[in-house]
C-alpha cells in the first residue's frame, strides 16, 4: 500500500500544481492549447455515442482530463486547502 502524504505534502504540491497550470495556461501559446483541448476533449458536446459505450466511455474520459486541466488553472488558494481538507477526510 502506498504512504499517504502528510497534509502539508499535499498542500505543497496542490498549490505548486495551481501555480504552474496558471503560468503555463496564461500565455497565448497555452490559451490556444486550451481552446484545441476543449474541442478535442467535447467540453462543449455531448460525450455521449449511441450505442457505443466504449466510445462514450472514452470521451468522457477526455472531458474529464480536460476539466482537471481547467480546474487546476483556475484554483485559488482557499479551494485547494479545501481540496486537501477533503482528501485528508477520505483517506482517514
Amino acid at each position: 500500500m502506498p504512504r499517504l502524504r502528510s497534509a502539508d505534502q499535499q498542500r505543497r504540491k496542490l498549490h505548486a500544481n495551481r501555480v504552474s497550470y496558471a503560468q503555463f495556461f496564461d500565455t497565448p501559446a497555452g490559451k490556444q492549447v486550451i481552446s484545441d483541448l476543449a474541442e478535442f476533449c467535447h467540453m462543449y458536446d455531448t460525450t455521449h455515442v449511441t450505442g457505443d459505450p466504449y466510445g462514450s466511455a472514452q470521451l468522457e474520459g477526455r472531458r474529464q482530463v480536460f476539466l482537471r486541466i481547467i480546474g487546476n488553472s483556475r484554483l485559488t488558494p482557499e479551494q485547494v486547502e479545501a481540496m486537501v481538507e477533503h482528501a485528508i477526510e477520505e483517506e482517514g
